[in-house]
């Protein structure tokens, strides 16, 4: 082990231990107060129902944990959105949970609430999994009503798709653990089966309040809307359960019961560990964006028994293209190489950066997966297409276009790792959020802009100082530099893993050891929905 290597593994262990502190903050939702209030009711909270309700959490993923990262401040915050989402097992059958938080606005929906239920229903759609509802909302958060109810990704969206789901034969089941209010109220009525927790759980369109002010009514909540009005007068709801618990326990039976799935019939033998140490990762990954790595020795850790099989290994070496196994399941990975190579011209190439003939070669071996079902994983660390008269006069657009075609036509599921840089054209050529990856990850040690830091600096504060010489006023070597650091600062928390995941542009941000177990998992949900056309990349510039 070499010095760069130890002071490699120290920084990307910071910024691990900086991960596992945000998220054990975000775990505690609301505040350690609001949660013994919701204990003192008898209530369990969200991430608590979950666990109980699945047969391992340890062996979970969540989805968009970091959702609303330090956004709405104004408003008091909203942690994970104020929806936590998992995918695990129910009585060995995968599903995926999705449970209000109510000691976050008492679970009321944020603009980011909305977004995150939709991708969750979104993962629910695309690989045809069971989707369970843990409902305990307020409702629509007000003060901020414009910007979750009425347009097509809203609010609305969420009762669309449980029409849409149940068309499709996608398992739905809910269970009002709390308030259940307005719009709100349609969501476990139209999923498959309903259930109640008496005197705790309630579902009305409108609350004693709004009954009293708009029709002079005076009657409790529990009356209008509790579980014995619902199970045994409007026969709205299915069951009636005493408490949270026996709520779960229903859930798992009626889980427990469903047949089984055709298989979309991915290849899978034996799961194998990497023979290389997958701690290594921590060393081998640089601490800046823009030195150069080997990015086979992060591929070595992350695949089973550390084997692969590269697919036209001499040519477009700044991509890497190769067969392997993850967990078992076949694969086909896509990874930019961040070493600086030597093409068969003898010219050098500069590692992260695609050039004309990795882009063809990824190309066609996208086809090839393809053809052959084999799903496909992206490891992003690159800052972009070559530029420059040569790289336009050869076409790199044509060929850059191609890839983009060929990942945005691929019906074989993607997914998509964002180890380092996420820069730019190169996001969308290797599966960025656009172009519909089942599940998009990134590392602790990830960025994501139109381009780094330093470099959208350098070209604002051209911008600003022309603009500022342009009012008369005088640029100081001084002034330069201040404006710089200032315009560097505001830009680098933009590219901050953190930001992209607040605002769900990747589902999480993940330990490089837990990459391993979030492809296998994203692979058996795939595995529940059959491809069902075939993959065809439309016109091209040849």
């Amino acid at each position: 082990m070499d010095i760069n290597f130890n002071k490699n593994e120290d920084y990307n262990k910071l910024l691990l231990s900086d991960l596992k502190k945000r998220l054990a903050e975000v775990k505690l939702g609301g505040g350690k107060k609001r949660i013994e209030k919701l204990h003192s009711k008898g209530k369990m909270t969200a991430r608590e129902r979950i666990a109980y309700l699945l047969d391992d959490d340890s062996k979970s993923i969540e989805i968009g944990a970091f959702a609303g990262e330090e956004m709405y401040q104004e408003h008091g915050g909203c942690p994970s959105g104020g929806v936590v989402v998992k995918i695990g097992h129910i009585q060995g059958k995968q599903c995926i949970v999705v449970a209000n938080d109510a000691t976050v606005k008492a679970g009321a929906w944020f603009p980011i609430t909305g977004k995150k239920n939709l991708r969750a229903q979104e993962i629910a759609m695309e690989n045809r999994l069971p989707i369970i509802y843990l409902v305990d909302s307020a409702g629509v958060y007000l003060p901020m009503q414009d910007e979750i109810f009425p347009d097509k990704e809203h609010f609305g969206r969420i009762f669309r798709n449980n029409a849409v789901m149940s068309s499709k034969g996608i398992t739905q089941i809910a269970a009002v653990m709390g308030s259940c209010v307005a719009g709100g109220a349609y969501l476990p009525i139209m999923s498959d089966e309903a259930l109640i927790v008496d005197k705790t759980g309630s579902i009305f369109l409108a609350g004693s309040y709004l009954v009293k002010a708009a029709i002079g009514e005076t009657i409790d909540n529990e009356t209008l809307g509790g579980a014995t009005t619902h199970c045994e007068i409007s026969g709205v709801t299915d069951y009636k359960s005493k408490d949270d618990k026996d709520a779960l326990d229903t859930i798992k039976n009626i889980v427990g019961k469903i047949g089984d799935f055709e298989k979309a019939g991915y290849n899978r033998i034996d799961s194998a560990k990497p023979i290389d140490n997958p701690e290594d990762i921590y060393g081998i990954l640089p601490k800046s964006r823009a030195d150069q790595y080997d990015m086979y020795e992060i591929i070595k850790r992350l695949v089973d028994n550390s084997e692969f099989d590269e697919y036209k290994a001499g040519y477009g070496q700044t991509l890497i293209t190769c067969y392997a196994r993850i967990d078992g399941w076949a694969v086909g990975i896509i990874a930019n190489q961040r070493k600086i190579v030597k093409n068969k011209k003898g010219e050098m190439q500069f590692g992260g950066v695609i050039y004309s003939d990795s882009a063809d070669k990824a190309t066609r071996f996208i086809a090839n997966c393809n053809q052959k079902k084999i799903p496909l994983i992206f490891l992003q660390d690159v800052t972009g297409f070559m530029v420059g008269s040569k790289s336009e006069h050869g076409g790199i657009i044509k060929d850059g276009a191609k890839m983009v075609n060929a990942v945005s036509n691929s019906v074989v599921p993607k997914f998509t790792i964002v180890v380092g840089n996420s820069y730019g054209a190169g996001n969308y050529a290797m599966c960025g959020k656009a172009y519909d990856p089942r599940l998009i990850a990134a590392w602790p040690s990830a960025e994501l802009a139109v381009m780094s830091g330093n470099s959208a600096a350098k070209v604002l504060l051209q911008i600003e100082t022309a603009a500022l010489k342009a009012k008369g006023e005088t640029i100081t070597e001084e002034k330069e530099t201040e404006l710089f650091n200032k315009i560097k600062s505001r830009y680098d928390h933009q590219v901050s893993p953190y930001y992209a995941a607040a605002r769900l542009w990747t589902d999480g941000i993940i330990d490089p050891l837990s990459t391993r177990k979030w492809i296998s998992m994203g692979i058996e949900a795939a595995n529940h929905a059959p491809i069902e056309k075939p993959f065809n990349l439309g016109v091209l510039q040849v």
